[in-house]
């Protein structure tokens, strides 16, 4: 049985690589779906990166000042799978000192400031383009990550060690028992399709202490649809259209807020 994060992921996509894994949604309506094979790419790239570019070793710290994307998902993963702790930068300061620090456009010079060793910053662009400007001493994610290999086998992490550090720290043996214990409490089977309608700028922490909305649905086997929170003036029934095209069964939002309109769906929270 899988003991850590990591494992958690390879036995996932060891089921079955070709299904969907992630599907994101940006304030235009754009659409990018990954599956766990391409998901899983990403995931071997950038933690070839951490080991063979940044050196990083178990226990190393990797702040991720990011909003829940896809790529801050990958980040997750690939931290999990060198043994690296992944922390939540919560604001627009990132806390100091860490190995590496990986930023969206609006916090690259806080993460220059930080104190980390090495800083990567990113795009976010849906299909993954490279950043308008890059500042002196940061590296283009989206560049710089395609140059490193596609496979990766996750090193032999301790369950007991540190994992991630949102609002409290986490081994990766409380992330995994966690995440079931999310799948069991909200009936999530590999039938289900989790949507989090969430604002584009929600900081890493609102997928729950342990990361739940991430790792639940990666333990039943349920893909994640990531969508746009209806704001003012944009009509739910867009929203529920478009999950309904997804088969999306479940959904959750920051918070617990009620969609304007209510929801047709079945909702999950990470509260209590």
């Amino acid at each position: 049985m899988s003991e850590t994060p990591a494992q958690l992921w390879r036995d996932l996509v060891a089921a079955d690589p070709s299904r969907p894994f992630v599907t994101s949604y940006d304030a235009s309506g754009g659409r990018v779906e990954l599956s766990r094979a391409t998901f899983d790419n990403w995931v071997s790239k950038t933690a070839n990166m951490l080991v063979d570019g940044f050196g990083t070793q178990p226990g190393d710290r990797v702040v991720a000042a990011l909003p829940v994307h896809w790529q801050a998902l990958v980040w997750l993963t690939a931290c999990w799978s060198v043994g690296a702790v992944a922390e939540a930068a919560a604001g627009p300061g990132l806390p100091a000192d860490a190995q590496v620090a990986v930023a969206d456009e609006a916090r690259l010079e806080a993460a220059l400031d930080s104190g980390a060793e090495e800083v990567v910053g990113t795009s976010l662009h849906p299909l993954g383009l490279p950043l308008r400007e890059v500042p002196p001493m940061v590296l283009d994610y989206s560049v710089e990550v395609r140059g490193y290999g596609d496979r990766f086998s996750p090193y032999p992490v301790d369950p007991l060690a540190p994992a991630l550090r949102l609002s409290e720290t986490r081994t990766g043996a409380a992330l995994v028992a966690h995440g079931r214990d999310g799948a069991r409490r909200w009936e999530l089977t590999g039938d289900d399709r989790v949507a989090l309608l969430l604002d584009p700028a929600a900081p890493l922490e609102v997928l729950g202490r342990s990361a739940e909305l991430l790792l639940a649905p990666m333990a039943a086997g349920a893909p994640i649809i990531l969508a746009p929170f209806p704001g003012p003036g944009a009509d739910p029934r867009d929203t529920w259209k478009r999950l309904e095209a997804e088969r999306a069964t479940v959904f959750a939002t920051a918070d617990d807020t009620d969609p304007p309109g209510g929801s047709p769906l079945r909702r999950i929270s990470t509260a209590g």
